[in-house]
Parts: structure tokens; sequence; C-alpha cells
């Protein structure tokens, strides 16, 4: 028998524990050991390599903790259950690894397939999981640029007349992608990159007429694209170029929602080969824990239209 004591003075317990200590009943349950919560420390009692296995498992829930994030009751059990099998991506902010078994399909997908279609509501890592991606191929040298783009498609609100020259206009539209980004590396190395046009963010209308070779190319909110805008991104593809096409089917913002692109290849393209489409989902979500029962509320009321 042997004994750990592990400090939790930097952390707000209730972000590591759960509502009621329901991750430390997941813990109990799955490692053969006592836990003891006492003050800022965690002591744990028992077997030699149970101890050790869950003082590495804590150590990395408490470094996540650290980074602002609060451990969900699903990813904790899918972690302990066995986790992922991916590799992580290796990014300036350090390796990033999927959280949920759609996570780690979507990962494998884009390695292995030239376009990928992710299709999921928001929170689900559509886009910071297709960036975290593009910058390792980046850094890797498999590629040359980063193109990123999406469709400038008000969402239900009448924005009005924006002030300022073209880039002040659109930007609003394109600032998701700015801040993932902003999220993976820092803001002056982005900006560099961005001067040097290594990284490209631009509404989807610049895309027209481009051919795009040994580039990683991101098209986000695609369910907001048309038919017609959607051949016109998937037919600029060049030589050694990859595309990621995010969106969200229950958020189409166009007139017609008939004719959203997203709806339309998520039919035709799904038996071609070099295509994956995924379908992440509610369990996916990795932001605040209340967006997970939003999501489920959303998803109950969508089934009984149905």
């Amino acid at each position: 028998m042997t004994t750990q004591k592990i400090s939790l003075k930097d952390i707000d317990p209730i972000h590591l524990f759960g509502e009621k200590d329901s991750n430390l009943k997941i813990l109990r349950e799955r490692y053969k050991v006592k836990i003891v919560a006492r003050g800022n420390d965690i002591i744990i009692t028992g077997e030699e390599d149970e101890v050790n296995s869950l003082s590495k498992e804590l150590h990395l829930l408490i470094k996540e903790v650290k980074e602002g994030k609060s451990i969900d009751k699903d990813e904790l059990i899918y972690t302990i259950e066995g986790g992922p099998t991916y590799k992580v991506i290796i990014t300036p902010k350090g390796p990033i690894k999927p959280r949920s078994p759609g996570q780690e399909e979507y990962l494998k997908a884009l390695d292995e397939f030239d376009i990928v279609v992710s299709i999921g509501p928001a929170g689900t890592g559509k886009t910071f999981l297709a960036v975290c991606k593009a910058i390792s191929l980046l850094n890797s040298k498999q590629i040359r640029r980063i193109i990123l783009t999406r469709p400038a498609v008000e969402t239900g609100e009448r924005l009005g007349f924006l002030p300022g020259d073209f880039k002040e206009k659109v930007d609003p539209y394109l600032r998701p992608l700015y801040d993932a980004l902003y999220e993976i590396m820092p803001k002056s190395k982005v900006n560099e990159l961005i001067k040097e046009r290594v990284i490209e963010i631009a509404p989807l209308a610049y895309m027209r007429g481009r051919n795009l070779n040994d580039s990683f190319v991101i098209l986000d909110e695609a369910q907001n694209t048309t038919k017609i805008q959607m051949k016109m991104f998937l037919t600029r593809m060049g030589i050694n170029s990859r595309a990621c096409i995010t969106g969200d089917i229950t958020q189409i913002d166009l007139k017609d929602a008939e004719d959203s692109g997203l709806l339309h290849i998520k039919t035709i393209l799904q038996d071609i080969p070099g295509i994956k489409i995924v379908y992440l989902g509610e369990r996916d979500c990795v932001r605040h824990k209340i967006v997970k029962a939003i999501l489920k509320a959303y998803e109950k009321v969508e089934e009984n239209n149905k």
C-alpha cells in the first residue's frame, strides 16, 4: 500500500471534481484506491500501480483546469475508458488531443482524406481542430499556406451600413477565424504570417477564379454557402491541397435554406473516395456544460418536429 498527496492550491476544486463530486465518484469506481479530498489536497491510498496511474491522470486533469477548462463528466469517462488512440497534434500552444469519440474520428479524417466535411453544432471543435491541423501541417512544411474563408452572411440581424474600407467591413464576419488562430499561436506571429500571406483570411467571394496549390483550405460556416458557391469552392483545389468544410445545418441564415451548399454536398459527395463526412453532436461539445444541455433541448425539439 502507498499514499500520495496532490495539491489543488491553484485551482477551484469544483472544476475538477464536478458538481456534487460526480467526477470523484467516477474516479473511485475506475481506480481501486481510496480518494479523500481534504482542504487543498487530494490524498490517494492503495496499491502502488493504481495510485501512480490515478496520480498521472489527476495531474493531467489539474493542468487542464489551470488552463481554464472544467472537467466534463462525459469527457472524463471517455478518457479513463481508454481515451483517444489518436496521436496528439503538435501546435505552438502545445499538444492538442481529441476530447470525445467524435473529435477523434474528425482528427483521423483530417489525416486520411483530401476533403473533410465536419457537420455539427456550436462548441464541438469543428473550426478549432481544423485550424490546429492546418498549423501543424504548415510547421512540418507539408503545405506552404493556410487559407481560411467563410461567407459574409448576416445571422438573422440587419447589421446596416458598416463604416471603413472593405477590410473593416468584412472583418466582423471573419473574426472567429482570427480568434481560432490567436488561441493556438501568439498574436504577433499570426499577424506576421498574415502579412507574409502565408495565412490568408478572406470572404468566400474572394476564392472565385483562384487555383490553390500546396494549401490547407478551411471553409467555415459552410451552411451559409449557396450550392453555386460551394461548387466554386470545391473546384478551387489544386495540387497538394486539402480542404476542410465546417458548418451547422441547424443554423442556416440563407433566405432559402434548401439552397445551402452544405446540405447539398452531404448527400451528393458522401460516396466519393477521398472525401469524408464527419457528424459531431451534443456529446462532442467542449464549451460550458450548460451548452450541452441547451443543444440537447434544441435536438429534442427538432426530433419532435420531424
